[in-house]
């Protein structure tokens, strides 16, 4: 018995000594020993299923939580300070009313008078309200020329309300404005890179209301898909409730999933919202292929299928070229001209290298692509021949053009 034991201490030490990496190894030998291959095998089956796919998406990323969402603010203003670039108060009369009804606010009566000054620009201010911003913190800001001024650089933004569509006042924006691009000129050239009417103030704006809404005092909410499907909304339902056990979430329509606070959380849905944000879903997608003509770029789902079809594209080139030559007489004659003669080259081209190409039935997006491009043709021609495909009803997918 005390030979056993020593033996015990001894194997405990070369463990220790191995570190995890060979406490784990020993571990799964001595269960590879003792379990049988069913369970083994039943064992490797549920990490199998359990384990998320490679395709998978959290929640969080596919819907969003009804109600908590952003509000567009907007106010107009005045930037001061700008050197000479500001705008001109003769073609910007909005301008000379907001700077001398800011200068009798001061106490600075300019009624009657002619206003020469340049370095003032009237100013729109754009910023989101984040969901559940509190009073007192503060948000970013845009502020963009509204006149004529060729550069905010340098300009300071008065204090300018910021609305939002109730009318009400939100916010208040102040502060220095920081643009990206410059502007210089000289007597003969000028540069201009970037957008230097358009600035940022970080911070720039000062919340003064919040927009009521008790999240934790919800029994039930709705998620919003962000991509609508009804694949994808039954997908998250399920998911949601095989994680809590009960039936909580249903997919009313494809973008839209209720979900109900279960027993188990003691009324607090932001820990319910917590858990489920994580859980991993496979979103679907309709198959798609979104043309931009302007750009030529085509963009592909992974679910485009094409029946069998017979493809064959080529167009007639015709290429005139003019290299006239001059002639000369012989030296010493009496009669002789220089003329021009003309030479001309022309070159058919009807592309009779290119051959009718079949699309066999039900092929892949990469075959679809390899395909096409074995025809030798380019985006703007991909372009016809996928419409052209979609008309005779052998493309099962969407088109959509930009």
């Amino acid at each position: 018995m005390i030979q056993l034991r020593h033996q015990e201490s001894a194997a405990a030490r070369r463990r220790r000594a191995r570190g995890p990496a060979g406490f784990f190894s020993s571990l799964l030998a001595n269960l590879s020993a003792n379990l049988s291959a069913s369970l083994l095998l039943a064992l490797l089956l549920l990490t199998a299923a359990t384990a998320p796919s490679m395709g998978a998406s959290r929640i969080k990323d596919l819907a969003n939580v009804e109600g908590v969402r952003d509000n567009q603010l907007v106010g107009y203003g005045l930037v001061v300070g700008l050197n000479g670039t500001g705008d001109s108060l003769n073609n910007s009369p909005f301008t000379r009313q907001s700077l001398m009804a800011m200068l009798e606010r001061l106490g600075v009566n300019t009624r009657g008078t002619n206003l020469r000054t340049a370095n003032v620009a009237a100013v729109m201010v754009t910023g989101n309200l984040a969901a559940f911003s509190t009073q007192g913190t503060r948000m970013d800001v845009t502020v963009s020329a509204l006149g004529d001024a060729s550069s905010l650089q340098g300009g300071t933004l008065l204090v300018t309300p910021l609305m939002g569509a109730d009318s009400e006042v939100y916010a208040v924006a102040q502060g220095s404005v920081a643009i990206a691009g410059f502007s210089a000129e000289g007597a003969a050239a000028s540069i201009t890179r970037g957008v230097p009417t358009v600035g940022r103030i970080a911070n720039g704006a000062l919340i003064e209301r919040e927009i009521p809404y008790d999240l934790a005092a919800a029994r039930e909410l709705r998620l919003a898909l962000r991509n609508p499907d009804l694949t994808t909304a039954n997908r998250i339902a399920q998911t949601i409730n095989d994680f809590v056990g009960s039936r909580s979430a249903i997919a009313a329509d494809p973008g839209t999933v209720r979900l109900a606070l279960p027993k188990g959380y003691g009324g607090n849905i932001v820990q319910l919202l917590t858990d489920i944000e994580r859980l991993q879903v496979e979103p679907d997608q309709v198959a798609k292929v979104v043309i931009d003509e302007q750009s030529g770029i085509i963009v592909m789902g992974r679910d485009v299928r094409v029946s069998m079809v017979a493809i064959a594209q080529g167009n007639l080139t015709v290429l005139i070229t003019e290299t006239p030559q001059v002639s000369q007489p012989e030296p010493f004659s009496r009669n002789g001209q220089t003329v021009v003669v003309p030479r001309t080259e022309v070159q058919v081209d009807d592309e009779n290298q290119r051959r009718l190409a079949v699309l066999r039935e039900s092929i892949t997006l990469q075959e679809l692509v390899d395909g096409l491009n074995s025809l030798g043709i380019g985006p703007r021609d991909m372009i016809a021949i996928l419409q052209s495909i979609k008309a005779s009803g052998a493309l099962q997918a969407e088109i959509e053009v930009m």
